[in-house]
């Protein structure tokens, strides 16, 4: 076992593990560290830990020092001097006219290099603008090509539920997110209603998936044939998941059919999962196949 403390690096970003040494780090602090871009100043998450060395993917690398006032006053210069980097870089940008957005502009801490994060439609020759940023800048240039759903991360923006965006608040790395999470919790396929400000699979959809498999594998499939606790016995015209009821048309001892709302407790049959993929309308399909194309796109976009 070995002991761990998780830093960030930016309010919402990744997590990463650093070896405490002989610091006593407690969360809210800020360390300065080693990582494979240079020096960074990042802010300590999650406090002293022990994780099994068998687990972790890379070697841990070791924290070099608690950050002081200093450091600080470094890193908020440096947020001052990325603003400015990112308006040349515009310029330059236009100057050369390249089919780019740019979205963030980012220093090292130990100023060794400057970051540009961008968005493209394909493939970018960027050859003449870095050496014309690097004859401005003085120091190593990068230039990172980044998906949909990571500029939406940076930039942030209110969703349709009227809250912050989940990637940009709270959520450190995106989860997969798949069109049969809307089937299973009954959502319309409608693109516009189920995507999200970057167009993509809502990540708000994730949330709730564990507890919506849990309550849909406790009732009937529409369709199914069930006995109520009277014995009396229907057809399930419809579910509601989160009320747990379970609408039957019941034939009567004359013929006649009426409807009746059952509690899943008053109902006799043997549960199991929900059928999700089936019974989709050609107009459905026709949405899911373009959410899905969009998604693969999404997917390399990311890589």
């Amino acid at each position: 076992m070995k002991e761990v403390i998780g830093v960030r690096f930016r309010e919402n970003g990744k997590i990463y593990f650093f070896s405490p040494l002989n610091y006593r780090v407690e969360p809210g602090k800020y360390v300065i560290v080693e990582t494979a871009r240079g020096v960074e100043y990042g802010k300590v998450v999650l406090g002293i830990r022990e994780i099994d060395e068998t687990k972790m993917s890379s070697p841990l690398k070791s924290i070099i020092r608690l950050a002081d006032d200093k450091d600080a006053a470094k890193y908020a210069e440096n947020k001052e001097k990325s603003k400015k980097a990112f308006d040349i870089c515009l310029e330059k940008i236009k100057k050369h006219n390249l089919e780019m957005k740019l979205i963030d502009a980012e220093y090292t801490f130990d100023n060794n290099k400057v970051l540009f994060y961008f968005t493209a439609d394909g493939r970018i020759d960027f050859r003449e603008l870095v050496k014309d940023l690097a004859s401005v800048f003085k120091t190593r240039i990068e230039l990172r090509q980044i998906g949909v759903r990571d500029e939406t991360k940076i930039v942030g923006g209110i969703g349709i539920c009227g809250r912050e965006l989940c990637c940009h608040k709270h959520l450190s790395e995106f989860v997969p997110v798949s069109i049969k999470m809307a089937k299973e919790q009954n959502l319309s396929l409608n693109p516009t209603k189920i995507s999200g400000v970057c167009g993509r699979l809502m990540c708000c959809l994730k949330h709730e998936q564990d507890t919506y498999e849990y309550l849909n594998s406790k009732l009937p499939n529409v369709g199914d044939f069930v006995r109520t606790i009277d014995g009396k016995k229907g057809e399930v015209a419809s579910v509601n998941v989160l009320r747990q009821n379970v609408k039957l048309i019941v034939t009567l001892d004359d013929d006649t059919k009426e409807i009746e709302i059952y509690k899943i407790d008053e109902l006799k049959f043997k549960p199991k999962r929900r059928k999700t993929d089936t019974n989709i309308s050609d107009d459905e399909l026709k949405m899911l196949e373009a959410l899905e194309r969009k998604e693969g796109k999404s997917k390399l976009d990311d890589e």
